[in-house]
């Protein structure tokens, strides 16, 4: 069973996402909070699988919210939820643990297959939001040529350039498998060794590698 607390200081969002998600056999919502310093005691007490962590929210912000959480519950997953499309929100909240990124106005379907890809290992970047953090991180690259230029001796096979350029979209694994035609578990093996290439651990740093030079 996913167990989850929802942060929101808005009623409607959060009473609304927790009815779908009750909805589901294997999601339950056990926790509401109206602000980060009510995640964090509910988290700290619940222990939840998950914290579904809207930004901005009066007494804690849910960015200083999931700092905190990480901290002192290392295992609890953290997404970020918002109706913004800030740089700042998605560079802050991936570095500071944050195992995604969801929008207020996705798809309903497309949200609980976030929930469940994240607790499965995944990491959740929509493809509206990995085209903002891209762009952020091609600047900075820019700013730093000489980095750049290192990464350009980069050499990726058909395959890998065909997965990069998904990845690069945001997509997940599942998704990755069924427009590539191939099984989850090979997408993970392809993942690993483009990581490996990249020289990168997780999905943030591959696209800030791969934005240099494709």
């Amino acid at each position: 069973m996913i167990t989850i607390v929802i942060a929101d200081d808005q009623m409607l969002t959060r009473e609304g996402l927790k009815t779908i998600l009750d909805l589901e056999d294997d999601i339950e919502v056990v926790g509401i909070a109206r602000n980060g310093a009510e995640a964090c005691e509910l988290a700290a007490r619940l222990h939840p699988t998950l914290v579904i962590m809207d930004v901005q929210m009066p007494e804690m912000d849910g960015l200083t919210a999931l700092k905190q959480i990480k901290q002192t519950i290392p295992e609890t997953f953290v997404l970020i939820l918002s109706t913004f499309l800030d740089d700042n929100y998605i560079v802050d909240g991936m570095a500071n643990g944050a195992s995604g990124y969801l929008l207020k106005d996705m798809d309903v379907d497309k949200m609980i297959a976030a929930i469940r890809d994240t607790v499965s290992g995944q990491f959740i970047l929509p493809s509206a939001v990995a085209a903002k953090l891209a762009t952020r991180m091609t600047q900075m690259a820019l700013d730093r040529p000489s980095a750049a230029a290192n990464h350009q001796s980069v050499q990726l096979t058909d395959r890998e350039k065909e997965l990069a350029e998904l990845v690069m979209k945001g997509y997940s694994n599942r998704e990755i498998a069924a427009a590539m035609y191939i099984s989850e578990g090979t997408v993970r093996n392809y993942i690993s060794n483009l990581y490996g290439k990249l020289e990168v651990m997780d999905r943030v740093q591959a696209i800030v590698r791969l934005q240099t030079f494709m």
